[in-house]
Formats: C-alpha cells, structure tokens, sequence
C-alpha cells in the first residue's frame, strides 16, 4: 500500500521540485516553492511520509485502545474490523493497490470483478495486468494464468504472460513455462520471454536448460530487431555468468555496446533503473574489470600517460592527475563520439556498485566520473554528481564527497546533499563519525534527516540503546518518531516486546506510531500480534493495519470489500 494514494491539489508538481536542486528557487510560489525545499531536505522517502503524516495529526494521549483491547486478550480481527468500517462509504477499495492485496490473499476472482467495472480499456487491461503479477507472487499461478489470458487488449496481454513464464519455471513447472513462452503472440516479446526462462533456469541449477533457452532468446531477439534487444542481451549476459560461460557473457556484452552505440535513444532504463550498458558495466566493474568504461570514455592523454583500465594510480579526487614526476601530465575522460556512455548511465553504475564494490574499484570508477564530471550540465550533471558522491560516501571518503557536495550552489540543496553523504558513512560502518558529522549541518531538518540514517544504522548493526539515544537527540518530533521504528523493530528482534511496545507509543504522530506498532507485531507471536493489529484498527481503522490482515486475517480484505459494497447506493 502506497504512503499517499494520490497526489493532493495543494501537492507540488513533480517537475517543481528539480528547480532547487541547481537555482534553489522554482517556477511556483508560495507553497510549492517550500515543498520543493523541504523535499531537497528530506529526500523522497522521508518528505512524503512526513508530509502526511503530519498532517494525520498527533495520537491521542489517553492511550483508549488499550482499554477496549488489553494486554492478554487476543481479539477476533473480523470482529474487530467490522466494528471500525463505519458508514460511510469507502473508495479506497476502488484503488489498485486494494485490489492487489486482495489477490495476494487468495481473492483474485473478487480483485478482477473490481477491475472490470474500469470503464478505460487500456486503463483496465494494466490493472488486471498488475493483478496478475500480485497473484503470481503469492503463487496462485493457475489463477493468474487464466485471468493473463482474458485480458482485453493483447499486448498488455502478452506482458502479463511474459510475467508468467519465469514464475512456472521457479515454481518447478518447466513445461508450463515452455508453453506459456510459446503461447506469447508478438515477436518483440519473445525475446525477453525466453530470456527469462533462461535466466529462471540457472537460477534452478538446470544448467542445459538455460542454454538451450538463451540460445532460443538470442535467436528470437535479433531477428525481430527491436529497441528491447539490448535488454534481452543483458539479460542473457547474466545467464551466461551465472552458468560459467565467461566467454559467452564477454561477447554477449560487446554486442550490447554495440547495440548501444546504434540505439542511443533506448539506452537508458526505465526511471531511476539502469539501462542495458549500464548493466553490464556494473557487472564488469564489480569483477575489477574496467576495460569498457575505458574504451567509451575517451583519454586525452599527455606525454608519459595512459588511460588504461587498470585500478591503480591516484584516487585523490584530481582529473586523473598523473604521477608527481610528471606535474604537467592530466588524464581527461570525454564522452567518445557516439559514445553511449553519458553521465546517466554512468551514475547508474555507480549507484548499482556502490554497497558491492571492492575499495579500489570504487576509488577507480569515482576518479572516472569525477573527470567525466565536468563535461556535463543540467540534470544529467546533478544526477551523476549525487551518485559520485554517495559512492564515495559509501566507502568513508568523506572528504572527498563533502568537497563534491560544496559544488552544489543551492544551499538548500547542499544540505540534503550533506545529509545523504551521512546515511552513507554510517552504512560504511562510521557510525560515530557519522553522528558527529551529522550534528554538524546547520539545517534542522537536513541534520534530522542525516540522525535517522545513524539511528537506523546503529539499530541495525545491535546497538538498540545508543541508537535510541541518538533518536531522543532529535529535535523534530515527526522525525524523532520516524527513527525510533528502527529501534522499535531491533528491541522486538532480540526479544524485548515489552520495551518495544513501550518505544512505539512514546511516538508522537498517529500514523507513525501505527507504523512502528504494525513492525513491531511483525516480530511478534500470533497473540501479541492479534492484539496490536486490533489496537491499531480501533485507533485509526483498517488501512494501517492492512499488512497485519494480509498474514493474520486473509479474509478480512474481503469483508472490507462486502461492506463497501453493502453501502451501495443500488445494493440490495
């Protein structure tokens, strides 16, 4: 379920929220420009819950719940759960991700009624797709088929059995997948459905299996020669590491280069994912192998130099500064000609590295994109400058990251750079440097936001007490709540229930204190369990208590949805 449904007529727009990043103004007024400050502040994940949860308003201090459902009582849902539907009618049962968790629980058939009343038959035909995904991934395979096969519009038809074809082959089913991928209607997509038969096969263990379907996948794929081919590739790259075929995988990702290179405009992946180059980038890099990121950044090289893929040299943060023996000596990578290696794909490397990497290969693909760097402007520049710097975070050169993040001329901007490059360092392990680090930005709200990274972080390494410490440091109430979940859900963990109960209701919002009781019921036994999920619905209805019902009560979804339907104006 979604942290927000919709987005708010009093929500700024998308588009908005980029202008802080390079100016710190935007092209609205009033509160969009304060929204799109305080999301550079807070980043994504944080801005949206706070933003609404704020608004849920605090809890109620007379802790009510615990009257109507006491500790030792473990409570029938159902009954619960029709006590607090009320009358009104609800539409959030019209919404997809209702439906989608109906069909996780095993009503798909109630799911797909819903979706079929959707008067758009595009719209309905992806909504029925999404619930055939949702069914599969809770393995009601055979459900799933029968609904893929009845959906209206044939391409979206075809994706939702293309989804199908990996999960019958995980699921044991070789020759249903067989069939299903034989069953998909146009060549564009057998490609990708035999690749990912393939892929399903090694990771089964069916080694002859996967051969046989990655050959079937390569054939398919350039003979239909569409703009999909380079993932297809790229996916058969990772067959082909994953069966042990080095040489196979090594000429599998120079036709993705050159697909690439004759394809610049499908290149990159969907938003926020890397594309197909980017992928097998990551993969070499991950190796120690930087030959191609070499070879698509061009090296200008002075006497004695040398651009070459090895991993040695200076990793101090210079333009490929050459040894001191040569001061006049630079190293300069420019994008090649038609090369279709820009700065966002090669961010998306550095993003896909980042938690894997060794030390020197970090150190080295950071060296690359710091000179690639400033060859580039706009937003490609800001999206490559943040991953850099979070890659250099990552590994503890924190100098180094935070003399990048000065680069940024919005302050406000600056300071969520400031902020991430915390959550980094205490992923590294520097949890003390870290706070220290953190307490040192001067933005509130950037250094409340750089606090529940170490909170998080020293939760999560087994340090409960001093991660609640830091979590109480926190001047901002919401974010005080927010990072006290973590320290919710670690205390539950090493079987303190008791003091998580506790931590969980000393939270100040409503909706976070919900979060943090449902995590903790997540750890807990089926009686505690019961007993939180009902004192959360009793609180503040259903919604927050969804992913509990899912486990503990699969049929309350459905009676959520009769009870909608009872409030129908024409119902009987």
């Amino acid at each position: 379920m979604p942290v927000r449904s919709v987005i708010r007529d009093d929500d700024v727009s998308y588009w908005a929220f980029f202008d802080v990043l390079g100016s710190g103004t935007s092209h609205t007024e009033g509160d969009a420009g304060m929204s799109s400050k305080r999301l550079a502040l807070w980043g994504e994940e944080l801005f949206w819950s706070r933003e609404e949860e704020r608004r849920g308003g605090l809890a109620p201090e007379n802790h009510a719940e615990l009257a109507l459902v006491r500790r030792g009582f473990e409570p029938c849902l159902l009954a619960v759960l029709r006590l607090s539907l009320g009358t009104a009618p609800d539409t959030r049962v019209s919404d997809g991700w209702f439906r989608q968790a109906l069909a996780r629980t095993g009503h798909l058939a109630r799911a797909a009624e819903s979706a079929y009343a959707i008067d758009d038959e595009a719209e309905r035909s992806e909504e029925l797709l999404a619930l055939v995904k949702a069914a599969a991934g809770a393995e009601d395979l055979c459900a799933a088929q029968e609904l893929a096969e009845a959906i209206p519009v044939r391409q979206v038809r075809d994706r939702a059995l293309v989804a199908l074809v990996p999960a019958w082959a995980l699921a044991g089913e070789r020759d249903r997948a067989v069939a299903v991928a034989g069953s998909v209607r146009y060549p564009h997509n057998w490609g990708v459905a035999w690749a990912l038969l393939a892929k399903a096969s090694a990771d089964r263990g069916d080694v002859l299996d996967a051969l046989g379907f990655a050959g079937r996948a390569d054939a398919e794929a350039s003979s239909a020669g569409f703009d999909g081919t380079g993932e297809v590739l790229a996916l058969l790259v990772e067959v082909a590491d994953a069966v042990g075929d080095q040489v196979r995988a090594a000429l599998l990702a120079d036709r993705v280069e050159d697909f690439a290179r004759s394809h610049r405009s499908s290149s990159p992946g969907p938003w926020g994912q890397p594309g197909p180059l980017a992928v097998v980038l990551a993969r070499e890099a991950l190796r120690g192998d930087l030959d191609r990121v070499d070879a698509l950044l061009r090296g200008t090289v002075g006497a004695g130099g040398g651009g070459g893929g090895g991993l040695g040299g200076d990793h101090s943060g210079g333009q490929g500064v050459a040894p001191q023996t040569e001061p006049d000596t630079f190293i300069t990578y420019l994008p090649v000609p038609r090369s279709p290696l820009g700065a966002l794909d090669t961010a998306r490397v550095l993003d896909a590295v980042a938690g894997t990497a060794a030390q020197d290969v970090a150190l080295g693909l950071a060296d690359r994109a710091e000179a690639l760097l400033d060859t580039v402007v706009g937003l490609d520049r800001h999206d490559l400058l943040r991953s850099l710097v979070l890659l250099l975070a990552r590994h503890g050169e924190v100098e180094r990251a935070m003399a990048l993040a000065d680069r940024i001329d919005s302050p406000v901007a600056r300071a969520g750079q400031q902020a991430e490059i915390v959550g980094q360092l205490a992923r590294y392990g520097d949890t003390e440097r870290a706070e220290t680090l953190a307490r040192g930005i001067t933005d509130r709200r950037a250094q409340a936001r750089a606090l529940i990274d170490v909170v998080r972080e020293l939760a999560r390494r087994g340090d409960p007490d001093q991660a609640e410490a830091v979590a109480h440091s926190i001047t901002d109430r919401w974010a005080e709540g927010e990072a006290l979940i973590a320290v919710v859900r670690e205390v539950g963990r090493r079987g303190d229930p008791d003091r998580a109960e506790v931590l969980a209701r000393s939270i100040v919002y409503r909706a976070t204190r919900d979060r943090a009781l449902v995590a903790l019921a997540e750890l807990s036994d089926p009686p505690r369990a019961r007993r939180l999920a009902a004192q959360v619905m009793v609180l503040d209805g259903w919604v927050p208590a969804l992913p509990l019902l899912e486990r503990l009560a699969p049929r309350a979804l459905a009676t959520v949805a009769d009870h909608a339907e009872e409030l129908l104006p024409d119902s009987a």
